[in-house]
């Protein structure tokens, strides 16, 4: 398995927005990646939000990265700003 981790900071006032665009948008859409496992998405409640994505396969991880840049530029712009992202194999989950 791989995952990739995204780190984004913004305005606390637009958590409600980007929380609701997430799940209504933006998981449909990762859901039906190939090798897709799982999605999750933390929001701290004081502008700093983090996701972390699980595929099956590198490729699949790799090509969600695109995939998330894309859709915040079309969904989020100016919300979110560009993320830090970690991405790499899973070497221990429960």
């Amino acid at each position: 398995m791989y995952a990739v981790s995204r780190r984004y900071r913004f305005d606390p006032a637009n958590a409600e927005k980007i929380d609701r665009e997430i799940q209504e948008s933006f998981v449909p859409l990762l859901k039906k990646a190939p090798g897709f496992v799982a999605y999750f998405w933390l929001d701290n409640g004081n502008g700093v939000g983090e996701s972390m994505t699980v595929f099956g396969s590198k490729s699949g991880a790799e090509g969600s990265v695109s995939v998330a840049k894309f859709w915040v530029e079309h969904h989020l712009a100016g919300i979110l700003g560009t993320p830090e992202v970690i991405q790499g194999e899973v070497k221990a989950h429960g």
